[in-house]
């Protein structure tokens, strides 16, 4: 498995955990209140903090465990990330567009805060998993 499959697969893990963990921490403060009265904004700097912390442990982690394939991308790689990250990146401006009518719509902080973390976390897992695919199954180039 090449390294940068190995990095994309350590970000499909570390995102779907962190967006867990913080689902779980502020569906847990809701109790049986209303959602948008739950705490969220520290919730949702620890998990993107932690998340950050952990990839870069793990990717260095991966690297030193392979060293042979450290600092070697190919053209295939280089490729693939291309595409992975073109991919990815729709989430990003869908997620900017629903958060920039949600505020024009004047729907709460909660709300709007959520849709971008949101497209953030979907960004990465998709991104992430066209990667793993385009690994594993081979992708067209325009």
């Amino acid at each position: 498995m090449a390294l940068e499959e190995k990095r994309a697969w350590i970000m499909v893990v570390v995102t779907v955990c962190a967006y867990a963990a913080y689902l779980i921490v502020v569906l847990g403060g809701a109790r049986s209140g209303p959602l948008v009265e739950a705490p969220y904004v520290a919730p949702l700097l620890w998990t993107i903090g932690a998340a950050i912390v952990a990839s870069i442990v793990l990717h260095i982690a991966a690297s030193i465990a392979s060293p042979r394939d450290e600092g070697r991308k190919d053209q295939r790689d280089r490729e693939i990330g291309r595409f992975g990250e073109h991919i990815g990146q729709s989430f990003v401006v869908i997620g900017g567009v629903a958060a920039l009518v949600m505020a024009m719509a004047e729907l709460d902080h909660f709300w709007i805060a959520n849709t971008v973390y949101l497209a953030f976390v979907l960004s990465s897992l998709l991104g992430s998993i066209a990667k793993i695919a385009a690994y594993r199954w081979g992708f067209q180039t325009w």
